[in-house]
């Protein structure tokens, strides 16, 4: 006896005389479809049993089992991370995961996005792409879902699941000052970035408290290679630094690489501290001491808020800021 097959978009087309394509258009709901055609086709899913795709969800509770997500078209560790991190806390809760991408950091790039998730059919959108740090301008958007921001501006009113990036920074600099380093140096992420900015600032946060003056800084682009070109770049100033703050693990490595070819011992001459406890980070030589952002628990922290608002549980703005944790290894000793 021949296995059954399950009813497909196709059967629904033939059943109610329209195109696949116009099956495909009622069950991601997009809106230009009649109200009559659309009818016709629901009863056709629902009299065929074509259940199991998204739009019996939808048919049942008004809503597509889906979540947005907005990230950056970036391969970067912490873009990476945060989608994964969020694609399994959504998959625990019964959604899947509509990804769209912006190639560039900006308000209006951002309010592309938004728009072009909310015409996904999704029932609700996480944005985890950075924002920019070159405009004081705050985002304006009126979304016709609920929506959670990984990171915003601080004018900004919107739901948001952060990291005190600024804090978690002065923290681990003051870490350095505590083991009686002064002449701290800095290689920051890109100036467009907002995160970048708050990590130079708990960089300079950190020096306050001690009365001691920044020992140089340069810029990278998140890479390796550009914390390696920072620090040759710090080294022919001529300012001498004990200790070396990198706003990302990836320059870290960079750093210790150019260190290395430059005749410093680390953590003998230099101590180096890097960003975001990435995997290499504990096999790097010597291993990096660095400051650990738990994404796994941001990801789940930004489906919850979200689905709080979907469930209709909170209505009002909600800002949660998460902590992060040093950690100590082998790249970092009090001074000598």
């Amino acid at each position: 006896m021949p296995e059954l097959r399950k009813p497909s978009m196709f059967d629904v087309a033939e059943l109610c005389g329209v195109s696949h394509q116009t099956v495909s258009r009622v069950v991601n709901g997009h809106p230009n479809v009649s109200a009559k055609t659309r009818d016709k086709v629901l009863k056709a899913i629902e009299r065929l049993g074509y259940t199991q795709n998204l739009s019996a969800r939808a048919l049942a509770t008004g809503r597509s089992g889906s979540i947005g997500v907005l990230t950056l078209d970036s391969p970067l560790f912490g873009p990476s991370s945060m989608l994964h991190s969020i694609q399994v806390a959504a998959r625990a809760r019964g959604y899947r995961v509509v990804l769209a991408s912006i190639a560039e950091i900006s308000n209006s790039a951002l309010t592309e996005g938004i728009h072009d998730l909310e015409n996904s059919n999704v029932d609700g959108i996480v944005v985890i792409a950075p924002r920019s740090a070159s405009t004081d301008e705050p985002l304006v958007v009126r979304p016709r879902v609920p929506l959670v921001f990984r990171e915003g501006n601080d004018t900004e009113n919107y739901s948001l699941v952060d990291l005190d990036q600024r804090r978690a920074a002065a923290k681990a600099v003051a870490a350095l000052t505590g083991q009686g380093h002064r002449a701290i140096a800095h290689i920051a992420g890109p100036k467009d970035w907002l995160v970048a900015e708050r990590r130079r600032d708990g960089w300079l946060d950190a020096l306050k408290l001690v009365k001691a003056k920044p020992a140089g800084e340069a810029r990278g682009n998140w890479s390796p290679e550009s914390g390696y070109r920072a620090t040759k770049s710090l080294l022919a100033k001529g300012t001498p630094f004990t200790a070396l703050f990198c706003a990302n693990d990836a320059m870290a490595f960079g750093a210790l690489q150019a260190l290395r070819e430059s005749g410093l011992a680390v953590p003998g001459d230099v101590s180096v501290l890097g960003f975001d406890n990435t995997a290499e980070s504990a096999f790097a030589v010597p291993p990096l001491t660095t400051v650990a952002q738990d994404f796994d628990e941001v990801g789940r922290e930004l489906i919850e808020q979200l689905l709080r608002q979907i469930d209709g549980e909170a209505s009002n703005v909600r800002k949660v800021m998460l902590t992060t944790e040093l950690i100590e290894r082998g790249s970092t000793a009090p001074i000598r």
